[in-house]
């Protein structure tokens, strides 16, 4: 494994640039680590409806950057004291999924700092039952991340403000508000310390204590590329917003496996138009279960014959076809 050093870039969009860089364009056989922190950005999943998951007055008032990673799952807040991790991978066949895998080096490091952290549900890591840490994965041509949060010393307050929650999502969570479930790592380590100190110690414990920690170097080329990319996706609007289709039916449900929201445009009996939204983890693009359904009829014969034709699990994770059949009709 090497380490791939940012240079402290707080610049979310350049760091997901780097990452995506990482996972398509190095070695394919090489498994790599980056670590980042950023600006005050949301970040919000690859199948979620941007307009609907901040706070549009807070995040112009505030001068806070909002970009779209490449990833399922829902929407974080981010700021100069978050530190965000990922393990840029080949695909084993067995890791998608597998976040004990990728958190467990973390985990370690963090009890070896006196943080008792633990994989908890999908895909937090807790302290004393209180977030600490959100953990998504992306798959692509036999090359995979996992990466996460990791709430140091971040503003819990502006996480509050920053996003719209949810009102499903904490009913069946049985939380109160985002303040209340999510805590800093800082406030539990046995002696304190910077961000860049922390940092540090999380390498250092990574790596098993090595003097020399392999290293992955940036040269001049590498970075053109990322700027590139993070133009291209990071910062292009229709990536981050582009999606927000007229319709006239909604249908929305928290499962287990995590939130579906089904928009429909519906005449004259036809699906016309489809958009789905969500914080589900899938490794296809749900777009290609939007294309299926247009032209379909709206009924739920109809739509099972077309959903049977592909994996749902593919681009669900393990929301199932009757779930989604359930709640379409």
């Amino acid at each position: 494994m090497k380490y791939i050093d940012n240079h402290d870039v707080m610049d979310a969009t350049l760091n997901l640039a780097i990452e995506e860089y990482a996972l398509t364009e190095l070695d394919i056989n090489e498994t790599y680590l980056l670590f980042y922190s950023m600006t005050p950005t949301v970040i919000v999943g690859k199948n979620q409806n941007t307009v609907e998951e901040i706070n549009m007055d807070f995040v112009r008032e505030h001068n806070v950057t909002v970009t779209r990673r490449l990833s399922g799952g829902g929407a974080v807040y981010n700021d100069e004291g978050d530190l965000s991790f990922s393990f840029i991978t080949k695909d084993d066949g067995n890791s998608f999924h597998n976040y004990e895998k990728f958190t467990k080096p973390v985990v370690r490091a963090l009890r070896q700092m006196g943080v008792y952290a633990e994989l908890q549900g999908r895909n937090d890591l807790v302290v004393d039952g209180k977030k600490i840490s959100g953990n998504a994965q992306f798959f692509t041509r036999g090359r995979m991340f996992s990466h996460g949060t990791l709430l140091y010393d971040v503003n819990l307050e502006n996480v509050a403000r920053a996003l719209n929650p949810d009102a499903e999502k904490y009913l069946s969570k049985g939380v109160k508000s985002v303040r209340s479930r999510v805590t800093n790592i800082r406030e539990y380590l046995k002696e304190d310390m910077d961000i860049k100190t922390f940092k540090r110690k999380l390498l250092e414990h990574i790596f098993e204590g090595k003097n020399d920690i392999p290293e992955y170097k940036l040269t001049e080329k590498d970075w053109k590329r990322i700027q590139e990319i993070a133009d291209k996706r990071y910062r292009n609007w229709n990536w981050v917003y582009g999606r927000s289709p007229k319709f006239n039916v909604q249908y929305k449900h928290r499962f287990p496996a995590g939130t579906v929201d089904i928009r429909l445009k519906v005449k004259n009996g036809m699906i016309n138009e489809v958009a789905i939204f969500g914080d589900f983890f899938g490794i296809g693009d749900v777009k290609d279960i939007e294309a299926l359904l247009i032209g379909t009829r709206y009924d739920r014969d109809a739509v099972n014959d077309k959903l049977e034709t592909v994996d749902i699990g593919h681009y669900f994770g393990k929301i199932t076809r009757e779930d989604l059949l359930s709640l379409m009709f």
